[in-house]
């Protein structure tokens, strides 16, 4: 579903992917783990449109999108949630979830804490709930990718497994998921694949039983 061959980008001269090839099945979990500065989030940025490939092939689903824009990708299917939650603070969790154009009773049946609180400002609301409401645009908007930069960045544990609780569930039904994480421990339940990024490289990409998940490299 996604297929990445020898991609090359960076910003300027900086060049940050330096021959990236990846690839992750239908409907499959794969976890992209590696320290700050690996090029993880750059990765991100080419796929969603955001940042152009200077070289090499962008697929998704198979059919080329080095060129699409982000509006495109998100009509194909892609949904990207962001390093940071990148929600709207000023405006209450049901205008948000308004903003994501679909049934808010799919959110409220998974998420309860935010039926409760869809008056309230998003940002005024803990991490891990605007963390939810972050990831509500997976449920809404009934995607068939879903690339998640930081799932469980400063949030509580017990946070962190009600989400990936949800990975679980969406790709079980059919959606392709990448997670983008620093722990491999997070991301390890759930995961089909491992892939190890470091200066910009896929340093391994292996089945989930045979990676050291004592760090990431």
């Amino acid at each position: 579903m996604i297929d990445l061959t020898d991609v090359h980008a960076g910003y300027g001269r900086i060049e940050v992917l330096r021959g990236v090839s990846l690839n992750v099945p239908r409907g499959t979990v794969t976890a992209l783990l590696g320290p700050n500065g690996a090029g993880k989030s750059t990765l991100v940025k080419v796929l969603s449109g955001q940042l152009r490939a200077t070289s090499g092939h962008v697929h998704l689903g198979g059919v080329h999108v080095n060129d699409a824009a982000p509006e495109e990708l998100a009509h194909a299917g892609l949904c990207t949630i962001p390093e940071g939650r990148a929600i709207f603070p000023n405006l209450t969790v049901a205008e948000n979830l308004r903003l994501m154009r679909g049934d808010p009773s799919v959110v409220y049946e998974r998420f309860p804490k935010l039926r409760v609180r869809h008056k309230q400002l998003a940002g005024s609301m803990s991490g891990g709930e605007q963390q939810m409401l972050a990831f509500s645009r997976a449920l809404i908007t009934d995607p068939a990718v879903v690339v998640i930069d930081e799932l469980s960045m400063g949030l509580a544990p017990v946070i962190v497994a009600e989400l990936y609780e949800v990975v679980r569930e969406l790709a079980s039904g059919g959606v392709t998921m990448l997670i983008v994480e620093q722990f491999a421990e997070t991301a390890s339940s759930v995961a089909d694949q491992v892939v190890v990024m470091a200066h910009g490289e896929i340093a391994a990409d292996t089945d989930l039983a045979s990676v050291y998940f004592g760090g990431t490299s």
